[in-house]
């Protein structure tokens, strides 16, 4: 059965992993739901802090646009005695005016029709100005709740005002004056016509009830904008922690390795985790949107659903990256939470100076601006200011998708736009992603195997042409210097004799069409480990688990490596296969060499190995494993299905 290759397999890989990668994900629904749905709770209770404030100021109209106020009602006037701290004998209230008869009897009127009950002449005091009154206040404290004041000029009446404190309710003016907004009203019928009667009716319509004036919101506080960044910074978290375990997880439990032994391209690799985790981060972006619509935030609201979108698209994609990175660093699963936790509390701190201005402002250099942007919450924390203080009160309009080029609304400095925030996203999230590829290839993994430096130079590389020659050996050991191991003379006959003719052979630079496998003396030699205690520094010896192995496999022949415990027959195979990387010598198999990452690339699209423990992952059926290996090693996929049913069909039998 001849096996695919090139672009075909690169694009089976690919749909095989993504498959994988969607039934894992099914399968640890807790996980999944929160990389999509965390942004439901945490813009929750950005509503809640929203409504906490705003209920602060509750009692005032400040953070509100009034374009027509509702009227006011006055209340009727209490009895003195229900005030608190009131001194008895007591009066409902004191007025001035009392030398106007006309003022007289509106004072009269007054008092008779107090809704509710009408007010004795006992209870009141009348002087004749206003001085008058503020001195018997001033005499008399806690005797009286208020004043009422009336101005008789040229025999028209023109306002009169209750006072509480000394504070006047009703602004004074003229009934003339333009700019005379309102009146403390005349509540009852028989008021307005009383003081219709004394001032006629030549085209004067009375305001009945106090109005504040019209005026557009203020800007008092913002949650979004406040607390915003960091709970955003935490939606995004959640994929950033996932992500960097699952990765970690496939390396940590040799997955990954497996699938590589199998012949799998680094690019379907990467290729299938971006793709799955570009999906998820879609549709988070998408639900943090709707969710925000759904509360009502203004910022949701007025600004273009578009450039909100991709505001946060582009901010977990560009995390998304950092995550494929941060991960060719860490070799343990379990350190992903306290790196995910560490990036948290770095973003933070870096969010709230962002917040104060650095270096997003006139006061700092491009300099600092580009340093600072490559740390994704940076450029997070600076998008949501821009957006925040372009819906700062309900009549901004926000930010469209044309302008997004141009300085947002509000934004006094105007040193970077919200499009230059998106290129700086896309650009990082290239840069962090070919870093994560560049990393995983030269950093060992956990068996110390790894590519040279400059690995990317090598025109096999990119071709696939290559490997057969020792000199082109990039896959090394990590592991330090270690002693060089003398040379001995095997006590077998036929091992002396087998080892002489290899050796002739690596000389002679010739290999026999009938071998599969030349193995030149290849060794592996474990550096011993140092110790530190409190008083003294200790160091293992170094442990030599192949001290020069010469063979010839033959073709079409069966052939076993037989030895004691320790004798070294699964670091053999683990050589051969690329698994441990060799300490010295090398080894051709169907003529490429074993220390070429060429070269064991074409290897691995020969070889099958059984490991000598499980390597799989949990979620996954027996079925599923042999689907996924399947696509990998390259099975035609028209039969892959009938391969799958025989395998399965035959392990019953077992």
């Amino acid at each position: 059965m001849e096996l695919q290759r090139g672009f075909p397999l690169i694009i089976q890989q690919y749909k095989a992993l993504l498959f994988k990668n969607l039934l894992i994900s099914w399968r640890n629904k807790r996980s999944t739901f929160l990389q999509l749905f965390s942004s439901l709770f945490f813009i929750f209770i950005i509503f809640c802090i929203q409504k906490a404030i705003e209920s602060r100021y509750s009692s005032s109209s400040s953070f509100k646009s009034i374009n027509d106020p509702e009227p006011l009602i006055s209340p009727p006037i209490p009895p003195c005695e229900e005030k608190f701290y009131s001194k008895l004998p007591c009066f409902d209230f004191v007025w001035s005016g009392n030398d106007s008869a006309r003022i007289g009897e509106i004072v009269r009127r007054i008092r008779e029709n107090n809704p509710g009950r009408s007010i004795s002449s006992d209870k009141v005091q009348s002087f004749k100005t206003r001085n008058e009154v503020d001195d018997w206040l001033a005499n008399n404290p806690m005797r009286c709740p208020g004043a009422l004041h009336f101005i008789d000029r040229n025999a028209t009446v023109i306002s009169y005002g209750l006072q509480t404190n000394s504070t006047p309710l009703a602004k004074r003016g003229s009934f003339e004056d333009p700019t005379f907004k309102f009146q403390i009203p005349l509540q009852l019928a028989a008021e307005r016509e009383i003081a219709r009667s004394l001032i006629g009716d030549e085209s004067f319509s009375w305001v009945v009830s106090l109005k504040e004036f019209a005026h557009p919101a203020l800007e008092i506080f913002s949650a979004v904008q406040t607390v915003g960044p960091t709970f955003f910074l935490a939606i995004a978290m959640f994929s950033f922690v996932f992500q960097i375990a699952a990765l970690i997880t496939e390396k940590e439990l040799k997955l990954r390795q497996a699938m590589t032994i199998m012949g799998l391209y680094d690019t379907a690799y990467w290729l299938s985790w971006l793709t799955w985790e570009g999906t998820i981060t879609l549709l988070s972006s998408l639900f943090t949107v709707l969710f925000g619509m759904m509360f009502q935030f203004d910022f949701f609201l007025h600004n273009s659903f578009a450039v909100v979108f991709l505001l946060f698209f582009l901010f977990q994609l560009n995390m998304t990256a950092f995550a494929f990175m941060l991960s060719a660093f860490i070799s343990k699963s379990s350190s992903s939470t306290t790196v995910g936790y560490s990036i948290f509390i770095v973003g933070f701190m870096t969010q709230l100076v962002t917040a104060f201005g650095f270096p997003y402002s006139d006061n700092f250099s491009n300099t600092y601006r580009i340093v600072w942007s490559f740390f994704p919450p940076n450029l997070l924390a600076q998008g949501l200011q821009l957006l925040s203080d372009a819906t700062a009160t309900p009549q901004d309009p926000g930010v469209s998708w044309n302008g997004r080029t141009k300085c947002s609304p509000n934004d006094r400095e105007c040193t970077i736009t919200i499009n230059e925030i998106y290129v700086w996203l896309v650009a990082t999230s290239f840069v962090w992603f070919v870093l994560a590829i560049y990393f995983d290839n030269i950093i060992p993994n956990t068996s110390g195997v790894r590519k040279s430096v400059l690995y990317f130079l090598s025109p096999g590389y990119w071709t696939g042409k290559g490997g057969n020659k020792v000199e082109e050996g990039s896959i090394c050991s990590c592991s330090g210097s270690v002693p060089y191991v003398e040379s001995t003379v095997p006590d077998d006959e036929d091992v002396l004799e087998e080892e002489n003719i290899v050796k002739r052979q690596a000389s002679e630079g010739s290999v026999d069409s009938r071998v599969a496998v030349q193995v030149s003396g290849i060794v592996k030699t474990y550096a011993g480990k140092t110790k530190i205690g409190c008083c003294k520094c200790t160091r293992t010896s170094p442990y030599h688990a192949l001290k020069g192995l010469w063979v010839n496999f033959p073709t079409d022949q069966l052939f076993c490596l037989l030895g004691p415990n320790g004798a070294g027959k699964t670091t053999a195979i683990n050589c051969l296969t690329g698994i441990t990387p060799v300490t010295g010598g090398d080894a051709l198999i169907y003529g490429y060499s074993i220390r070429s990452s060429t070269g064991m690339s074409n290897i691995r699209r020969m070889i099958g190995v059984c490991p000598q423990f499980d390597i799989l992952w949990d979620a996954l059926s027996g079925e599923e494993h042999l689907y996924l290996f399947a696509s990998i090693k390259g099975l035609p996929p028209a039969s892959i299905d009938a391969v799958l049913q025989k395998l399965l069909a035959e392990g019953k039998t077992y």
